[in-house]
């Protein structure tokens, strides 16, 4: 599944939701039942900075494909991280570099989210794309 089609299945997902709060608590709902990190990969080397709450991004290469794995110490972004992890997870790096959409936008999520968390998924995104133009 291409990032373009990740991203229109959680689409639909989020269309559902009648309410903007549901929205924010379904995000919340995927940050307690998502897989934390190991102690050993919450290491300042995989923080990504400009973000309010700590955030961890382990950025692994198989083949072409980058693998992701993140984790946070607060849900809502642990949950929005988890969303970034699934969508460019297990991708080819040239689509992850090609790729220039704004994703919270594009999902209808900047109505919920505060700029400064916007501004920490961006900056995840943002990592993520430098990581993967290192490892091409």
């Amino acid at each position: 599944m291409s990032i373009i089609d990740k991203i229109n299945e959680l689409k639909e997902e989020l269309s559902f939701f009648e309410e903007e709060l549901e929205k924010y608590e379904y995000i919340i709902e995927i940050g307690k039942t998502s897989k934390t990190l190991d102690e050993k990969d919450k290491i300042e080397e995989n923080l990504v900075q400009g973000c309010t709450s700590k955030l961890w991004l382990v950025f692994q290469k198989d083949k072409d494909n980058i693998i992701l794995h993140t984790d946070s110490d607060t849900v809502i972004v642990r949950g929005l991280a988890k969303i970034i992890e699934n969508i460019f997870s297990n991708e080819k790096v040239q689509d992850i570099l090609d790729f220039d959409i704004d994703i919270l936008k594009d999902l209808g999520l900047t109505q919920i989210i505060t700029p400064s968390r916007q501004n920490g998924i961006g900056n995840m995104i943002n990592k993520i794309k430098q990581l993967a133009k290192e490892n091409k």
